[in-house]
């Protein structure tokens, strides 16, 4: 069992410290919220008032965190944790960020000596909790191989996509199919129940059609016909529409530095955009069902 720091404790990296802890793991944890911190506490975790202060004593470092800017304000500078840490301190960022960010805080880890690996998720919430995550990594075979028994204890799945950076790009080619996939089930839906279609029955159809994939199977977008999908619960907690419009944007910015063209990740950026502006930012990223009928 490894002595690890969990920073970053959201609906994503809240559960993943958890399961961190029932694997017999010694876990600090440190996140700006208090409650959160607190409901792991109950779990059995310890607490630091401080990034630096969660970090003293860890064999292994994971930080689970919005965006970019917060990824290279934790580790980076001279109050950066890369300056703080051990030499072998191995370092698992799973925040979804730009790969050139990846790379940049990779870099500067090697220059610390220390082990670094991308590790962003995919699996949602539910995989969070129930253990049963993606972890799609990028760093050197010999850091990921170090990686692999932490990780097993958080996921399901473990890919090595490549070098450093490389589990980033894995990262935003999948949300901008799984957004793409998201707004055109729920424009179906929408389409099907404007003609009189019951929308549980319509799902079920395509579900065993050539139109099935993961939004139908597992997380459907119309309210009341999967229980525990996000869109009966009013699409609380989940997948933030901020963050997808986040990854999208990373796609994005992505395809103009690298001449790529990507006409449908595009049309759902400016879709969930359009959505997130509209005053759901924080509503699950099913939400985009709203777009195609109004309340």
């Amino acid at each position: 069992m490894a002595i690890i720091s969990f920073i970053g404790l959201g609906n994503m990296g809240g559960p993943m410290a958890s399961n961190l802890l029932k694997a017999g793991h010694q876990v600090t944890v440190f996140d700006l919220s208090a409650d959160a911190v607190s409901a792991l506490k109950a779990e059995g975790a310890s607490s630091a008032n401080t990034a630096h202060e969660a970090v003293k004593g860890a064999e292994c470092v994971i930080t689970m965190l919005p965006a970019g800017q917060h990824v290279e304000a934790v580790y980076l500078g001279d109050e950066g944790l890369l300056s703080a840490l051990p030499e072998g301190t191995l370092v698992i960022d799973s925040s979804t960020i730009a790969p050139e960010t990846a790379k940049k805080v990779a870099a500067q880890a090697s220059e610390h000596k220390l082990r670094f690996l991308d590790a962003p998720v995919s699996g949602g919430v539910g995989g969070a909790k129930a253990g049963t995550l993606t972890f799609i990594c990028g760093g050197s075979e010999a850091d990921y191989a170090a990686a692999q028994p932490i990780l097993q204890d958080m996921g399901k799945n473990i890919f090595r996509a490549g070098e450093h950076g490389s589990g980033q790009v894995a990262k935003i080619c999948n949300n901008m199919l799984l957004a793409i996939l998201m707004a055109g089930t729920s424009e179906a839906l929408a389409l099907g129940v404007k003609n009189g279609l019951d929308p549980a029955v319509l799902s079920e159809i395509m579900k065993q059609s050539s139109g099935g994939n993961w939004a139908l199977n597992v997380y459907n977008p119309w309210p009341g016909v999967m229980e525990a999908a996000p869109a009966s619960r009013n699409y609380e907690g989940g997948f933030l529409v901020k963050l997808m419009t986040k990854d999208l944007g990373l796609a994005f910015d992505n395809a103009v530095k690298n001449q790529a063209s990507i006409p449908m990740g595009s049309l759902a950026r400016n879709l969930f955009s359009l959505h997130a502006g509209q005053g759901n930012a924080d509503l699950d990223f099913s939400s985009i069902q709203r777009l195609y009928n109004p309340e």
